[in-house]
């Protein structure tokens, strides 16, 4: 897993040594929706990715996964903002929120200064 996606998550390390029949069909189907080439191109899916996995408030370090892997499949740190944006009126500002910020952490935005 970790040659072709070059990352692995923790939980894939633990199955692999303790329910390895059951890390091949998760593989397979991560796979078949995420990995395999289909209509989608990979900055696509990446955006989609991104946007799922903070709309369901997945860890900041997971979405700082894919928006790393976003930026390397050619999406611009405003594209990847725009995407999370999506994220206000369906899932919350709070998932928005957790997005924002593993964005954040990976981009270093600029920033405009309040004025007194």
């Amino acid at each position: 897993m970790y040659r072709d996606r070059g990352f692995s998550h923790d939980f894939h390390q633990v199955l692999a040594a303790e329910d390895f029949d059951f890390l091949k069909a998760y593989d397979n189907l991560i796979r078949a929706a995420y990995i395999n080439k289909r209509s989608l191109d990979e900055k696509t899916k990446e955006l989609l990715y991104i946007v799922a996995v903070t709309a369901m408030k997945g860890s900041v370090e997971h979405i700082k996964i894919h928006i790393k892997l976003a930026l390397e499949r050619g999406a611009t740190k405003k594209e990847i903002l725009e995407a999370l944006e999506i994220c206000i009126p369906t899932a919350s500002v709070p998932a928005f929120m957790i997005g924002y910020e593993a964005w954040k952490q990976v981009v270093n935005p600029g920033r405009v200064a309040p004025r007194k």
